[in-house]
């Protein structure tokens, strides 16, 4: 009797953890659904943004002063993207200077 009890603990305890299991799997798809809703909800919500931002003025192309204004941003971001490709640069090399040293001690 005890080793039946024992066996029948044993397949109880076996179809709980599978039950869980499936459950667990079930929560995941829920998750995973609820998320992509969320997303695609964001995703709407950012493109309606974009749309009434996309009516703009056709006079400002022919205001110098607004010309002037918006070459001077793009300097600006000129700037600071050739700053950053400078640095970028920079690293690089020196990774490529560590790296030709390693390979040389360890030849």
């Amino acid at each position: 009797m005890g080793e039946n009890e024992g066996a029948e603990k044993k397949e109880k305890h076996e179809k709980d953890n599978v039950e869980k299991e499936e459950k667990g799997e079930e929560k995941t798809k829920d998750r995973k659904k609820k998320d992509k809703e969320s997303k695609d909800k964001k995703d709407k919500e950012d493109g309606e943004k974009g749309k009434k931002n996309k009516n703009k003025n056709p006079e400002d192309k022919k205001d110098p002063a607004k010309l002037r204004a918006k070459l001077q941003k793009l300097d600006a971001k000129m700037e600071a993207l050739s700053k950053k490709r400078e640095d970028i640069l920079k690293l690089l090399q020196e990774v490529e200077i560590n790296v030709t040293e390693a390979s040389g001690e360890a030849v």
